[in-house]
């Protein structure tokens, strides 16, 4: 493949500089101003089978290991606490392009994404939890504030692919996305791809112009001191953002993120290699301060 001819995980289409309202510490806050306004059958199966192989990791080996896991991602309905970002315009929706999740969190209103997703974005954004197949099963929800490393603001560093989304729901109905939707655990370290390790992950993604989002259970790889690797196939664009889900739990869908496709290249060139960079202390800070704000 040609080097122009990358597959890119998130093309924006009309973009322009967003101003920064305010900043706390090392972090940025954007504003964005509001727009008008379980997985099943086989599929879950097969999740369920690979997900088991954190209870036998010790006793059957990496053969064995490897017959557990999926090399392509399997198109799904989708969980709760996972969805896909949209562009909104005058009250109507857009194509989607990104993926989303929400985080456990005290106020119960934040998502997490790649930064490279909400980087220079015109139009209003909102978030689809579940989303398959053109049904809203838990509403719409606007992005009014994204938080980013300063870092990232500065000079994209691959390393602080990362943004959290405040979300505010248009249903009326006042209560936090997470109490509609549940939420995943925030899982850091120290930031070093070495302390994460090879995990058993899920990632669950949203690619352009599909009614479903894909789902896939593997091991993640050290590719770099600062940057997990995910192979399967399926990651094309519109997957960036998409949660690499640990510890699973088969009965509710839920697990704890530890990272987001994104970081180098974006995520990735192919759609089979996806990288994320490997959440630590700057990612716990940045949690931090979206709550706070929030």
């Amino acid at each position: 493949m040609k080097w122009a001819e990358r597959l890119k995980r998130r093309r924006p289409t009309r973009v322009h500089s967003i101003s920064v309202v305010a900043a706390v510490g090392v972090f940025a806050v954007v504003s964005l101003v509001p727009g008008m306004s379980g997985a099943a059958g086989s599929t879950w199966r097969t999740l369920r089978s690979a997900l088991h192989t954190t209870r036998t990791t010790a006793k059957t080996g990496p053969a064995t290991r490897a017959r557990r896991v999926m090399t392509n991602g399997q198109s799904f309905t989708g969980v709760a606490a996972v969805g896909a970002l949209f562009y909104e315009s005058s009250g109507k929706l857009g194509g989607h392009f990104c993926t989303a999740s929400v985080v456990d969190s005290p106020h119960g209103d934040l998502a997490v994404t790649a930064a490279h997703c909400v980087t220079g974005v015109a139009n209003q954004i909102v978030f689809i939890p579940g989303y398959a197949n053109g049904t809203e099963p838990y509403g719409v929800w606007q992005v009014t504030h994204v938080y980013t490393d300063q870092a990232w603001q500065s000079s994209q560093n691959p390393n602080d692919d990362v943004a959290f989304l405040q979300l505010s729901g248009t249903s009326g109905g006042g209560e936090p996305i997470e109490t509609v939707t549940g939420a995943e655990q925030l899982g850091t370290s120290t930031g070093a791809a070495g302390a994460v390790g090879q995990q058993l992950v899920q990632v669950i993604g949203y690619p352009d112009g599909e009614n479903e989002p894909v789902t896939c259970v593997n091991w993640t790889k050290v590719f770099s001191p600062t940057q997990l690797e995910f192979d399967c196939g399926g990651y094309t664009d519109g997957t960036s953002g998409g949660p690499f889900l640990a510890n699973v739990s088969a009965s509710s869908g839920e697990g704890t993120v530890i990272g987001v496709i994104g970081g180098y290249e974006q995520g990735g060139d192919l759609p089979q290699v996806s990288y994320s960079a490997a959440f630590g202390t700057a990612v716990e800070g940045l949690y931090q301060t979206a709550e706070a704000s929030s």
